[in-house]
């Protein structure tokens, strides 16, 4: 089937971008979007021009990188799957498909469709870890947990920081990004060190980094490749209560 594309091009982060519009023939409903978009390179690159910058690495849904709006949606129109995921069965032949990055301040586009996302690192690096001592593991059945908190956490870790919740959010805000995050943690009796000063550490590294707040609309969860509900965000407000309580700040 034949494809018209409009693709965002930036040459760097201090161009203004702009539409670019291509038509890719013979493209195959078996062919991944990703794949569908090196057919796009490769004719460019034969004919002498830039070819059109976009992340990926695992292409199985587990690394996130592919991040793209597409028709306005993060990771397109199919539910929970990242965009290396989604194949071209689900669109028609002649079908115009609008291509952008995602559009928060916090992720600034580097070229065409590759935003930086080291704001994620950052949060991450200001309370989303544990004090474990290296050397030989423990047993698993040292630290004995419920099977409801072991459910919760396993289903908040799903989370792959891709960014589509701040891409999708009219805020811009990292908030479901951050409650999976603190909730996987909190719920483990390895993240109890930390857990009075991880929820304060990460949302004012979230607000430090231009992440807007969270209003509770929910465009959040239904672009997240991993179905992550608006449960986690409610946790981290609670941790946070909690951290404030027990004098953390």
């Amino acid at each position: 089937m034949k494809i018209n594309l409009r693709v965002w091009r930036q040459k760097n982060k201090s161009d203004e971008g702009r539409m670019v519009t291509y038509e890719v023939q013979d493209v195959s409903e078996d062919m991944s979007f990703l794949e569908m978009l090196d057919v796009l390179n490769e004719r460019l690159t034969l004919s002498g021009e830039e070819p059109v910058a976009f992340d990926s690495d695992c292409r199985e849904g587990i690394c996130g990188a592919c991040s793209l709006v597409i028709n306005g949606i993060a990771h397109g129109p199919q539910e929970k799957v990242t965009t290396c995921q989604l194949h071209m069965r689900t669109f028609k032949d002649g079908d115009q498909i609008d291509i952008e990055p995602w559009r928060a301040e916090p992720f600034p586009v580097i070229k065409d469709l590759v935003v930086e996302r080291a704001a994620f690192d950052r949060i991450i690096q200001a309370g989303g870890f544990i004090s474990v001592p290296t050397g030989t593991a423990p047993e698993a059945h040292a630290a004995p947990i419920s099977k409801a908190k072991s459910d919760a956490a396993f289903e908040a870790a799903a989370c792959i920081g891709c960014g589509a919740c701040v891409a999708a959010c009219p805020n811009g805000s990292a908030a479901l990004f951050l409650g999976a995050k603190i909730t996987h943690l909190g719920l483990l009796p390895q993240g109890q060190p930390e857990r009075d000063s991880r929820a304060l550490a990460m949302i004012n590294q979230h607000d430090a980094e231009g992440f807007g707040g969270c209003t509770q609309i929910g465009e959040c969860t239904a672009v997240c490749p991993k179905g992550i509900g608006l449960d986690v965000i409610s946790r981290y407000h609670r941790e946070v209560l909690a951290s404030l309580l027990h004098g953390t700040v």
